[in-house]
């Protein structure tokens, strides 16, 4: 994905959660001129501050990505995935690790 689409898509998503450059780039403690700069595509965030703009807009990172996606292939929420979104990331990734423990159990 380039980043003049990942800007394009991060600024749709803040749109629709009601936010401005503002509120979004304090809730991910990020400046909002680099937040700016990351709509307009002139630059490309870390993976530490898309994690930090995604959570900050809850949304998955699918999301964001979705048109680097294969073509044709469906992302469906499970019964797991709706509880999962109702967590904190820590408590998700505890979640995650108790599953992977059971799995291996099995």
């Amino acid at each position: 994905m380039d980043k003049v689409e990942l800007g394009m898509n991060l600024r749709e998503a803040r749109n629709k959660a009601g936010f401005t450059q503002e509120q979004l780039a304090e809730k991910a403690d990020i400046g909002v001129m680099y937040l700016g700069e990351i709509e307009r595509g002139v630059k490309m965030p870390s993976m530490k501050i898309f994690i930090k703009l995604i959570e900050a807009l809850n949304i998955s990172a699918d999301y964001i990505l979705r048109n680097e996606l294969p073509s044709g292939k469906e992302y469906v929420l499970d019964e797991i995935t709706e509880k999962l979104a109702g967590l904190t990331p820590k408590q998700r990734k505890t979640a995650v690790d108790i599953l992977d423990a059971f799995i291996k159990n099995l």
